[in-house]
């Protein structure tokens, strides 16, 4: 089986750095998957009009590249996390997990018996994956779940005992929300970090991975300096915004 490379990263204690795509184009996909991240992932939950279907051709899309494939899915239901793991994404984020059951659930989706109730049909999987897809996709696929409350927070521990996930993903602009800070202004907000260092401490306790969100690479740095593994340091529709300000703001000097 097409080994999984942040999953590689992970195991030698190193970060990925991932891409955020959103945009539900292409071509502008297989142009992320050449740009060398070690992961890109297509958001199901808040792109615009990416079903089934889009995310299929989104990882035939992706798959000439080196960047790992990992799809967010709209919401923890096993047959999303069926779909684009049979379609060929090597890892899933689950969104508005909230306690140890339902990141149960989801881990196990995520895993063929008997270490979970992942349904065998992996066509296009084993196309992109290897012959092999079936005996070790269980040791290949990863499985965050997201923590975007700070009641999700405070069960974190529990959270972490969950069979078949691989760690936490910080939605951090949701769980602000859930604290009464303003959705982007929690950088400043001790609680809020705080939060974000309990997610973290107990990931690591328990040798799993814990990520972020990031709104840029810089960001991405300092989050890898704290200890999180999994942080997007670009993505689509914030570079497509930052480029044509810039663009705009270098013509209007001339204009």
């Amino acid at each position: 089986m097409r080994p999984n490379k942040i999953k590689a990263l992970w195991n030698e204690g190193k970060p990925a750095a991932s891409a955020w795509l959103s945009i539900p184009d292409l071509y502008v996909a297989e142009m992320v998957s050449q740009a060398g991240f070690d992961a890109i992932v297509l958001d199901m939950q808040h792109g615009m009009g990416i079903g089934p279907d889009r995310a299929a051709a989104w990882l035939q899309a992706v798959s000439g590249g080196d960047s790992t494939p990992i799809v967010r899915v709209p919401w923890n239901e096993p047959a999303y996390a069926q779909w684009v793991l049979d379609a060929g994404a090597y890892g899933v984020i689950v969104p508005l997990v909230n306690d140890r059951d339902e990141a149960t659930k989801a881990g196990l989706a995520c895993r063929y018996p008997p270490l979970g109730y992942r349904s065998v049909g992996p066509n296009r999987a084993r196309l992109y994956g290897g012959a092999d897809y079936l005996e070790r996709a269980n040791d290949e696929i990863v499985c965050l779940v997201m923590v975007e409350d700070i009641r999700t927070v405070d069960r974190i521990e529990e959270l972490a005992e969950a069979p078949g996930i691989d760690g936490f993903y910080i939605g951090p602009a949701d769980l602000a929300l859930s604290m009464g800070i303003p959705p982007f202004r929690y950088a400043q907000d001790e609680g809020h970090a705080e939060a974000c260092q309990r997610v973290l401490d107990a990931a690591t306790a328990r040798g799993l991975v814990a990520g972020v969100h990031c709104a840029s690479a810089e960001e991405a740095n300092r989050r890898f300096q704290q200890g999180f593994r999994f942080c997007p340091a670009v993505s689509d529709v914030g570079a497509l915004r930052v480029g044509l300000a810039d663009a705009l703001r270098t013509i209007g000097e001339a204009r």
